[in-house]
């Protein structure tokens, strides 16, 4: 089951399975990570606390502003209390998988 991304295609966009760390000292992406399970996920930290979806509309904030689009079009599809979140991105799946694929590689 393992894949070397943790985005798919799905209908008119992306899923990202995202592993998030809230309360960190900066918000950032870093990188790809492989679970004990063998999916792979993007980490993802952010400084807001996971308390009233503050870490999950960080997380949003922060996943639209590095691929380029508007909050409007990232929608938390599940996780909405767990470390593990899955986010769609609607709009041109190739793009948004280009532009995940890069800010891995830095």
């Amino acid at each position: 089951m393992s894949t070397d991304h943790p985005w798919r295609r799905s209908g008119d966009g992306l899923l990202v399975d995202v592993r998030l760390t809230p309360k960190s000292s900066k918000d950032g992406i870093d990188g790809i990570e492989q679970l004990a399970d063998g999916r792979c996920v993007l980490k993802a930290r952010v400084r807001a606390v996971p308390e009233k979806g503050a870490a999950n509309t960080a997380l949003i904030k922060l996943v639209a502003k590095a691929v380029g689009l508007p909050k409007s079009a990232v929608d938390l599809e599940s996780g909405s209390t767990s470390r593990i979140k899955i986010l769609r991105l609607s709009g041109d799946a190739d793009q948004f998988a280009a532009a995940l694929a890069s800010i891995c590689s830095e």
